[in-house]
């Protein structure tokens, strides 16, 4: 990651820093590359919804859109030089080369820049202001991750065939199996939002260290789930997953391109 020297200010600039992670990982063979390339997905149509003007304060949330990537971002550069990050993010990096399944290497990334990030990263870009004021684009962003985390899930039998046996087990509802949700998590980072915003430094300070450990601790039941025959079925899952980040994301591939939020007929209901 030498080449991962300099803060992203805008959009472009993040999706160019996220390339270069994507293509770090390839050469590494490390599954961390997966949450980068999916990442840079959201990223993209993120960008591309702002440039339609699809959100009530476009410029603003590309400013909040660099920052919450630059909360990954910084972590992956901090990590490969030894420095602090958090615990959520330390988990999800040390186990990169680990023998898991595609979906927990994902769920794991998922979950610290979600739950952890995306609250910091909202607080942050409302200091000052009503942090209610961004509830709305807040909740456009949650429907374009909506989107396509639902296609990433329909995508991951490409590359992992008995992905098939979680949907069996959880009746279609992965989160049961792996105990994450993209709906909870959403919901869980804009309440500590709400709560960070309305308080000192001092302590937020305490609150983040807070919200880190109950999200490291969702991330070690990703990892390892309480059930010895969960874990044991994990293990044949994986086992028979594609081994090479490069093949796994070109089994991803996705494009996602929604009607605009405003009128989509979908939104309202999405489940993710």
């Amino acid at each position: 990651m030498e080449r991962l020297t300099v803060t992203p200010t805008t959009i472009q600039e993040v999706l160019d820093a996220l390339d270069r992670i994507i293509d770090d990982t390839i050469k590494e063979n490390s599954f961390l590359g997966i949450f980068a390339f999916v990442y840079r997905r959201v990223t993209a149509q993120i960008q591309r919804e702002i440039e339609l003007q699809h959100f009530d304060d476009n410029e603003r949330m590309e400013a909040f859109d660099v920052a919450f990537a630059n909360r990954y971002i910084s972590a992956v550069r901090g990590y490969k030089n030894n420095q602090p990050v958090s615990q959520s993010w330390k988990i999800a990096f040390d186990c990169q080369q680990d023998n898991l399944t595609i979906i927990q290497h994902l769920m794991m990334s998922m979950n610290a820049h979600i739950n952890l990030d995306l609250s910091m990263a909202a607080s942050t870009a409302m200091k000052g202001k009503p942090i209610l004021d961004l509830k709305n684009d807040f909740e456009k962003i949650n429907e374009i991750l909506s989107g396509l985390t639902n296609e990433v899930q329909r995508k991951l039998g490409n590359v992992s065939k008995l992905m098939f046996i979680l949907d069996w087990i959880g009746k279609n509802k992965d989160e049961k199996i792996l105990d994450f949700s993209m709906k909870k998590a959403r919901a869980f980072a804009w309440k500590n939002a709400v709560q960070l915003s309305a308080l000192t430094d001092e302590e937020k300070q305490s609150r983040i260290g807070h919200i880190d450990n109950i999200v490291l601790e969702l991330s070690k039941c990703i990892k390892t789930p309480r059930s010895r025959i969960l874990q044991f079925l994990l293990s044949i899952i994986q086992y028979f997953e594609e081994s090479e980040v490069a093949k796994v994301m070109e089994g991803l591939q996705v494009k996602y391109d929604p009607l605009p939020i405003a009128a989509s007929p979908q939104s309202s209901g999405s489940k993710q």
